[in-house]
């Protein structure tokens, strides 16, 4: 398709979920998940095998191409050193030795969800709310604490890469509804209402393997076409998850705005999305017993106002 500014605006229109949910709603597509979709969920356990999807924050992604975000510093406030040196026993009768930390990073600084109130268009946020109820203080609108008892249900895995017979995608790979309904069909596996969708292009396994994050926090790369904003408002998922760092391919469809498809899939659509996911554990096993549903849960930080949060998925099989 023709991408240019009112193309974005036209999208944005038509997969709008402005006032489905209600006009005070701030969970966006979330509304999709019934209680009956993660009782049948939970019924997908059937190894006891789970599997971590949140990259290591020891791992230097932030590059310094996207302004602002720096990687997540670990600082030891206490250690067995001191413990072992004597600096914690004081007067030497009740005492107690121990190891403390702390972490510094931004909400988005490796494996995420991003809050529907990350992405503006224009002046306002997913729903309506005006983008002005993000201030200093936080969003007083569509925080990301609404998503912390949310974030439950059906995921299903669309290995792209491999269903390519790649290891990673070519950098600027878009990937289209024809490339996600046929990986699916490939790989025997329904994507519903109210899932969670995995997709795997190989770029965050290409960076590991490389020992090099060089480009990948803003740079080029594959991910999703901007037309799969229809795909993913007709088969109204839950949420959207990807191994690169912003999901859509890059560089964008259009040269008329940055991340053209977050204009769309955040504020107009209200999409839950995920982005820098560690999948190749669980994409391996899924090759292997060919099983491409799982029970699914990754809650955010219980953080008012924020408009992300870091998060370790859990994918059980």
């Amino acid at each position: 398709m023709a991408l240019n500014r009112q193309a974005i605006y036209d999208a944005a229109k038509k997969v709008s979920n402005w006032g489905r949910w209600g006009s005070d709603d701030q969970i966006g597509t979330l509304n999709n998940i019934e209680p009956a979709d993660i009782v049948a969920a939970a019924g997908l356990v059937r190894k006891g095998k789970t599997f971590g999807l949140g990259l290591s924050l020891k791992e230097p992604i932030q590059s310094g191409l996207f302004g602002g975000r720096w990687n997540p510093i670990h600082t030891m406030l206490a250690t067995g050193t001191d413990a072992a040196a004597g600096n914690q026993d004081g007067d030497g009768k009740a005492y107690l030795r121990y190891a403390d930390d702390a972490i510094n990073m931004p909400c988005q600084a490796s494996t995420q969800w991003d809050g529907l109130c990350h992405i503006f268009l224009d002046d306002k946020m997913y729903n309506g709310y005006d983008a002005k109820l993000v201030d200093v203080r936080g969003a007083q609108k569509l925080g990301i604490e609404h998503y912390r008892d949310k974030m439950i249900g059906r995921g299903v895995l669309l290995d792209i890469a491999r269903w390519k017979g790649v290891d990673s995608l070519d950098d600027g790979y878009a990937i289209t509804p024809a490339d996600l309904n046929a990986c699916a069909a490939a790989q025997g596996v329904e994507v519903r209402k109210g899932d969670f969708v995995l997709v795997r292009t190989g770029h965050q396994e290409r960076c590991l393997a490389a020992g090099s994050w060089d480009g990948y926090a803003g740079g080029d790369a594959p991910g999703m076409a901007f037309e799969t904003c229809f795909w993913l408002r007709d088969k109204d998922v839950a949420g959207i998850c990807t191994d690169t760092w912003g999901c859509e391919v890059r560089p964008n469809q259009t040269d008329e705005a940055n991340q053209p498809w977050h204009w769309v899939v955040i504020p107009a659509m209200g999409i839950a999305m995920g982005e820098i996911f560690y999948l190749k554990e669980l994409a391996e096993d899924c090759a292997a017993d060919k099983v491409y549903e799982f029970f699914f849960i990754a809650p955010p930080l219980h953080l008012p106002g924020g408009a992300g949060s870091p998060i370790n998925p859990q994918a059980i099989k």
